[in-house]
């Protein structure tokens, strides 16, 4: 039988080993009783705020162009897509009835500035005519009654004489009078005249109103347009006030979106946007908020919001394309960010996240700046380096362990989840 003696050294070395193996099931104990909890590391980063949305586009400005007769179309000068400048047909009824009204109305018009010149000329000259035969009559038969008057007076004429000379007088004055009269109603101001005139002036205006329904056969496009939509064909009976051509103004073109109102708080006119189609995803177009309508949509919750597109346009945009418009709301260059899922619900409405500190967990009261659906910046409160626990509901003092692996897997969830909820969005703005 071999016996092993011990030396002193041997004892040091012994305990040295039983040593080591109490501390590490020391804190291989320590470790399981700490519980492990997800956690991210604060450190500076880019941090960016945009909104995501439908628009379509749309000219600033589309009138629906229609005759205001009725009557048949002859026919149709444009078609879907034209482009037109201002004052250029686009439509003809047919017009004969309406040429021929005219026709009726110039011939009149013709024979009451006849009627007016007539007036003016030979027909003054022979009431000026008249006029003097009757003074001159007048003359005479006056002359006459003073001869008989001296006659009768010296017994030469008996005094019925007398009454015939007078009678003659007072018939050759009214015969004076009449055609004074007559004279002076052919005068400029006279009432002859005046009536000739206002008949001429009735047959002026029977001239310009056939004149202008014969312009009504034909409708003419208000400014520089290109036509939307046509629903008009030749032989077709039309009605006053409704739509035959849609026109869209020349002028610049808009994107026009509908966002919901939660996220008005975030826009404001003169923001910088993107926006691409879906048929040209590779072809992005810069874009900025014109203006916000003062109205919200009380059936869809919906705020207008419309953008000016910079020339050039991009040649493939048409009326009515739907697009998707990126918003930049917010950014930072350099923060302090946290996922929002490590806010702490609180009552008095500061905000507050869990810590770990000396592998506890430990409440810390923060300042909080720009904030994403998922991410949120932390202006006070918060040192890079920092170990932010993602567990709302532990309680403080607890034991932790941070878990950063498992913190990262939640904040890159958090980031899809983004995504899905600017889809959401996105759905709900169009």
């Amino acid at each position: 039988m071999v016996r092993m003696k011990i030396t002193g050294i041997g004892r040091w070395v012994a305990l040295f080993v039983l040593l080591v193996a109490l501390a590490a099931a020391g804190g291989a104990w320590m470790l399981r009783r700490h519980v492990p909890v997800p956690a991210v590391e604060v450190q500076p980063a880019p941090l960016v705020r945009s909104l995501l949305f439908s628009a379509r586009v749309s000219t600033r400005a589309r009138v629906d162009v229609g005759a205001t007769v009725t009557g048949r179309i002859a026919q149709v000068l444009v078609r879907e897509g034209d482009k037109v400048q201002a004052g250029a047909p686009l439509l003809r009824l047919e017009s004969d009835e309406a040429q021929a009204a005219l026709a009726q109305a110039v011939a009149t018009e013709r024979q009451s500035a006849a009627r007016v010149a007539g007036l003016r000329g030979s027909g003054r000259g022979s009431a000026r005519a008249v006029q003097q035969q009757a003074e001159a009559n007048l003359a005479a038969a006056q002359a006459d009654l003073t001869r008989t008057e001296d006659l009768v007076a010296k017994g030469f004429l008996s005094p019925a004489r007398l009454d015939e000379s007078r009678r003659a007088v007072a018939v050759a004055r009214a015969q004076a009078d009449a055609a004074r009269t007559q004279f002076d109603a052919l005068a400029d101001a006279g009432t002859e005249l005046a009536q000739a005139q206002a008949q001429f002036a009735l047959s002026q205006g029977a001239v310009a109103a056939a004149r202008a329904r014969l312009a009504q056969m034909v409708l003419v496009a208000p400014t520089d347009a290109h036509v939307l939509d046509r629903q008009a064909e030749p032989g077709q009976i039309v009605q006053p006030g409704r739509a035959l051509l849609t026109l869209a103004l020349a002028g610049p073109e808009e994107l026009v979106a509908q966002v919901d109102e939660r996220y008005l708080e975030q826009l404001r006119p003169g923001q910088a946007a993107f926006a691409r189609a879906d048929a040209f995803p590779e072809q992005r177009f810069a874009a900025r908020v014109l203006s916000l309508s003062p109205l919200v949509d009380a059936q869809r919750g919906a705020v207008e919001v419309r953008l000016a597109i910079p020339p050039p346009l991009p040649g493939y945009l048409r009326d009515d394309m739907t697009l998707s418009v990126e918003v930049e709301t917010g950014r930072r260059e350099r923060a302090l960010v946290v996922p929002v899922s490590a806010l702490r619900a609180s009552t008095d409405g500061r905000a507050r996240v869990l810590v770990a500190r000396d592998g506890k967990a430990e409440t810390r009261e923060v300042t909080l700046g720009l904030r994403t659906l998922q991410a949120v910046e932390v202006v006070a409160g918060l040192q890079a380096g920092d170990e932010v626990l993602i567990a709302p509901d532990l309680a403080p003092g607890t034991a932790v362990r941070p878990d950063r692996a498992a913190g990262q897997a939640l904040a890159t969830r958090g980031a899809k989840a983004e995504d899905a909820g600017s889809a959401v969005m996105n759905a709900m703005g169009r």
